[in-house]
């Protein structure tokens, strides 16, 4: 019986298992991007700029939110419900601080005259565009998935027994956070 539960306990929940087959899609989908940047950025009419200072700002912002995920997990192992909630809270708001601060880089690169899409477009802006604004697009399903735990925390048939949200959340946030500092790496010094 002993080992019909060891066995049982060490099996992957079919829901982190799709965590990690849509993470490693989602790593293909940017290793191809940053690919064909790199095919890209040997063209003539590729135009070198500067990053906008917020890229570096927001970058540190969304390692904070690493960290507060990973409080709100060790809160939860510590039963310990409404600090899970308020790092829950922070790790959601932090990620709305990214967003917006990644919005204040696009438009802090059109103020300078280099435009991200359309006919006076670089190839280097667009590209630089389109990742970001995928990478945006992860981080928004995270901070709704954050959302919907949080609301979840506050139901009373809420249990802190099923950490399953908790470990699904913690390291897809992670995964976000680590994909934008490959990103930003790439992006800043790469391009």
């Amino acid at each position: 019986m002993t080992t019909e539960l060891l066995t049982e306990k060490k099996k992957t929940h079919p829901y982190m298992f799709f965590l990690w087959a849509g993470l490693g899609s989602i790593v293909m989908m940017f290793a191809g991007l940053t690919s064909a940047y790199i095919v890209k950025k040997s063209q003539a009419n590729w135009l070198d700029f500067e990053m906008p200072n917020v890229f570096m700002i927001s970058t540190v912002v969304i390692l904070v939110s690493s960290f507060t995920i990973q409080m709100a997990a060790k809160k939860f192992k510590e039963q310990n419900e409404n600090q899970y909630r308020g790092f829950l809270s922070v790790t959601a708001i932090l990620g709305v601080v990214f967003i917006v601060m990644q919005i204040q880089g696009f438009l802090a690169l059109q103020a300078n005259s280099i435009a991200l899409i359309g006919p006076r477009s670089n190839s280097a802006a667009s590209f630089l565009f389109v990742i970001t604004v995928l990478h945006l697009i992860h981080v928004l399903g995270g901070i709704i998935a954050l959302i919907w735990i949080s609301f979840r925390s506050f139901s009373s048939k809420n249990s802190m027994k099923n950490d399953l949200p908790v470990k699904l959340i913690s390291n897809y946030w992670h995964f976000v956070d680590i994909l934008w500092v490959y990103l930003f790496v790439f992006l800043h010094w790469v391009g």
